[in-house]
């Protein structure tokens, strides 16, 4: 038998291994447990023993506890034997003490309905066994419903030969992945059509690099129906900083989602009204002290990261999404970058004007020279090694420079870039843009709390800490007004990185999330208000003239 078959889940792995695995299991509160379950549809008027449910990770048998439950009350609502529903759930654990203990609390419950001895415990063997679900075959028939709670456990701290096993079962699983993502893919793609899958879980993988495959996976094929962001609610037996999210996802064309968010007062009466409010359709936003949710026309689309914000919010992002172009229009000219990087800033940025040869200082723009909003040129130039047509000049022709280089070749023969051509040395990292340097440009520190797009006129080059926006088409006063307005900052806060302390990552991937009205349709009063708002800082007056430009009313929390 090879390594997978005989594999141990404690036994087999180092200690700190098991431990991973012992801390990857979360044990989920009962009333979570029953929202999702009547998420999903799982409800005992239905004929549920004609219905197949997957448990992929079963635990201590929170969730199967419920269905049984469920399960024993459909059976006698449709006047069926417990027999004849030996086959409607399938669930697995690694840990053979998981196993017993869930069938311990199933049987106990299916007694307890009144079933008899010898059929309960058929069921419960039926149903419950000692397996891993990342590796094992897929139904012939697919599930009607597969919930759960996937453990949260980092693919490093999984054997070898069962990394490349889940990796092979699951190719989203990408990256440094957490398990649970291919606890995802393998349960999507096991559901019969129409089938709905049901997790809490991190939601990591929503806005993670690692979960661009997965991301990509679902909006491929499924409909992601129900999105729960419950980061502070008391969701499990004990405390842990999971960032927990109820998914439901379906088998099916993309319909409307339901996306809220709840905080800590979030308790079992509220989840029973957001779940009655989610099942109605008198209207779009609910706003209640434990929960905000909004009903969305559609999900996010892609591999791209799917946007954090607040259920109001996220229905504007998606209304400007569906009806405004994208900051970067190649129609309209233009384009997002970032400045040159260098591999050896201590060497190619000087604030001496008389270092080399004139016509090899190209003046540079630093994150300080910005910083009051704006453009105060600091002297600080780069040492350009490339020629007007974007080829390394020679260093001959070149005595200064060619003498300063050599002073440094040393620190510029480690860098990785050299060692891969030696013969080209003295290359910075990026090359120069000969078209960018006199050109108009909004520049944005790489690292701030909001947004703040500054402008030069021309005549100086970014450095790599530095984005910048030119444009053809654009008065960039008037899409600076517009890139400072809180309009813009949201789409920012909803995909970009927050760091320690409030810091965003303004990057170019996030900046181009910003979608923007045509210049062409913003009414001349309106442009002019945006670029006096942009020449005094003034960002609430920028708000106000952008949320007329998008014909928006107001901003929502």
């Amino acid at each position: 038998m090879s390594t997978l078959e005989t594999y141990d889940p404690v036994a087999a792995r180092p200690e700190q291994t098991a431990k991973a695995m012992e801390h990857g299991e979360v044990f989920t509160r009962s009333w979570i447990v029953d929202l999702i379950l009547d998420l999903v549809g799982y409800t005992a008027d239905r004929d549920l023993a004609r219905l197949k449910i997957a448990e992929p990770a079963c635990g201590a048998g929170a969730f199967l506890s419920a269905i049984a439950k469920r399960l024993s009350e459909s059976c006698r609502a449709h006047r069926r034997d417990l027999s004849e529903a030996a086959q409607a759930v399938r669930a697995f654990d690694l840990l053979p003490t998981n196993v017993e203990t869930s069938r311990n609390l199933v049987r106990a419950q299916l007694l307890a309905d009144g079933w008899q001895s010898a059929d309960v415990e058929d069921t419960v063997r039926s149903w419950i066994r000692q397996g891993d679900y990342l590796l094992e075959p897929e139904p012939r028939e697919g599930y009607a419903f597969v919930v759960g709670n996937p453990p949260y456990l980092r693919l490093e701290d999984v054997p070898r030969d069962r990394t490349a096993a889940y990796r092979a079962a699951c190719p989203t699983m990408g990256g440094r992945a957490d398990v649970y993502v291919g606890f995802y893919e393998k349960a999507l793609r096991s559901l019969a059509p129409g089938g709905a899958l049901g997790f809490i879980c991190a939601d990591r993988w929503m806005h993670n690099q690692y979960g661009s495959h997965l991301r990509e996976f679902v909006t491929s094929g499924f409909s992601v129906d129900f999105v729960l962001t419950m980061h502070d609610v008391d969701a499990f037996e004990e405390a842990v900083a999971a960032y927990p999210a109820i998914t439901v996802i379906s088998r099916k064309p993309q319909g409307t989602t339901v996306a809220a968010d709840a905080g800590a007062p979030f308790q079992r009466e509220n989840a029973a009204e957001l779940l009655r409010w989610s099942q109605q359709a008198d209207s779009e936003l609910i706003e209640e002290p434990s929960f905000q949710a909004v009903r969305l026309p559609h999900w996010f689309t892609g591999s791209d990261f799917w946007p954090a914000s607040s259920p109001a919010r996220l229905a504007m992002l998606e209304y400007l999404t569906d009806h405004f172009p994208v900051l970067e229009d190649r129609s309209a000219g233009t384009r997002v970058g970032i400045g040159i990087a260098t591999g050896a800033d201590k060497v190619f940025v000087t604030d001496n004007p008389e270092l080399v040869e004139h016509d090899r200082l190209l003046p540079l723009s630093m994150v300080k020279d910005i910083k009051s909003g704006t453009f105060h040129w600091g002297g600080k130039y780069l040492v350009n090694p490339w020629t007007p047509s974007g080829e390394l000049v020679d260093l001959a022709d070149y005595p200064r420079l060619r003498a300063y280089f050599a002073a440094h070749s040393e620190a510029l023969r480690k860098r990785h870039i050299a060692t891969k051509q030696p013969d080209r040395w003295y290359k910075t990292i990026d090359k120069v843009s000969q078209s960018l340097i006199g050109r108009p440009k909004l520049l944005l520190p790489d690292m701030k709390t909001t947004i703040h797009p500054v402008l030069d006129e021309g005549g100086f080059y970014p450095h790599h800490n530095l984005y910048y926006i030119v444009s053809d088409t654009w008065d960039l006063r008037v899409l600076g007004g517009l890139m400072i307005s809180r309009v813009a900052q949201a789409f920012v806060e909803a995909y970009a990185v927050r760091m320690r302390g409030g810091t965003l990552r303004f990057q170019a991937q996030y900046l181009r999330k910003i979608r923007l009205p045509e210049p062409s349709h913003i009414d001349a009063k309106i442009q002019k208000a945006l670029a006096d708002a942009f020449e005094r800082r003034d960002v609430d007056a920028a708000t106000d003239a952008s949320l007329s430009a998008y014909g928006m009313d107001h901003l929502p929390d």
